[in-house]
């Protein structure tokens, strides 16, 4: 294959442009010189002020076009298609979070199940050179063997929201076999960064503290067998998705192809915490320790995230560089001037 930079002719639809990732791949190929237009609902399920000051970012740039937009709203989606003609489309909008699901299960059909088909159905009718799309470790469940490889089992689902996901990787390979659509689904491994998602465990940790609340920790306080997590770095994450954007999958009669894309090597939770503390000293020049609760592992957690990215590497030559440490000084220098705590 002849390995392809991304092309500033083409037009990239993101979808899910004001979420974490979707913004941070917007802003590099706006960087690039990139036309983005950029979808998302903007829906409440965390700050809609975070999402907004995301977009705050990518509005100035002359080849940026928002669109206030639902994914599982098909004719909606379909008139995007129409009117943009997008040559590249990365699909990250989705319900995000896995306890989330177990409480809400509706909103994760809509918008996983749903506005994903709706995506497929407009990559069908708009043909598209690369579709792009969001799946996720947790499609691996409560599998023992790691690290984690594409080729492993991935049948047994411990979350609904795992299941959705796992869902989209099925219908995304029918859709690639009856209708020739060139499509890669990423499965993410814990993304951390500046600007990230308050709900996960990093971010509201650091927002419980200054809260002056404690923190739970679902690991029963076994500090041997504790959670192993692969936390890998945002910059990380949208290095490797450029470089996968204008190199489809064409072998084959399915072009579908399915990557892990993740550090490749898993922390334990509590060291991930004790550097969370460190970085965060660092940026208010104080220490600062969390109030512990330790709490039994909650359903539909695993226990540990750990990515084989050697089919990722070989592809594209993917290979994280950023190191723990690194990355949540990033976020915790962020933290700090974005909440104005100094």
């Amino acid at each position: 294959m002849t390995f392809k930079t991304p092309d500033t002719s083409k037009t990239y639809l993101v979808t899910g442009a004001a979420g974490f990732i979707g913004f941070f791949l917007s802003r590099k190929l706006l960087d690039q010189g990139c036309r983005v237009i950029g979808l998302d609902n903007l829906n409440d399920y965390y700050e809609v002020k975070l999402k907004e000051t995301r977009l705050e970012q990518l509005n100035p740039f002359e080849k940026f076009t928002f669109l206030k937009e639902d994914i599982s709203d098909k004719d909606a989606l379909m008139r995007v298609f129409e009117e943009y003609k997008p040559d590249i489309v990365v699909n990250l909008a989705a319900q995000a979070g896995v306890r989330y699901s177990i409480e809400n299960p509706d909103v994760y059909m809509q918008s996983n199940v749903i506005g994903f088909y709706n995506i497929l159905e407009a990559c069908r009718n708009y043909p598209v050179e690369h579709l792009i799309y969001a799946s996720s470790s947790s499609v691996y469940g409560a599998n023992k063997k790691v690290p984690f490889e594409e080729t492993d089992f991935v049948d047994n689902p411990v979350s609904l929201y795992a299941s959705t996901k796992k869902s989209n990787e099925l219908m995304a390979h029918t859709y690639s076999h009856l209708y020739k659509i060139p499509a890669t689904g990423l499965r993410f491994f814990t993304v951390y960064g500046s600007l990230g998602r308050p709900d996960m465990a990093y971010f509201s940790f650091t927002k419980k503290h200054f809260a002056g609340e404690p923190i739970k920790i679902f690991n029963n306080g076994d500090f041997e067998n504790d959670l192993y997590r692969d936390f890998t770095y945002i910059d990380d994450i949208v290095k490797g998705m450029v470089l996968l954007l204008n190199n489809p999958p064409f072998e084959g009669e399915v072009t579908h192809k399915i990557f892990n894309i993740g550090n490749n090597s898993p922390e334990k939770l509590m060291v991930f915490i004790t550097a969370l503390e460190k970085s965060l000293s660092n940026a208010l020049g104080r220490e600062v320790t969390f109030n512990k609760i330790f709490e039994p592992i909650k359903l539909g957690d695993v226990p540990a995230t750990y990515a084989s990215t050697k089919q990722l590497e070989k592809a594209i030559g993917f290979k994280p560089e950023t190191s723990i440490e690194e990355g949540l000084q990033k976020f915790a220098d962020w933290y700090v001037e974005y909440y104005k705590l100094v």
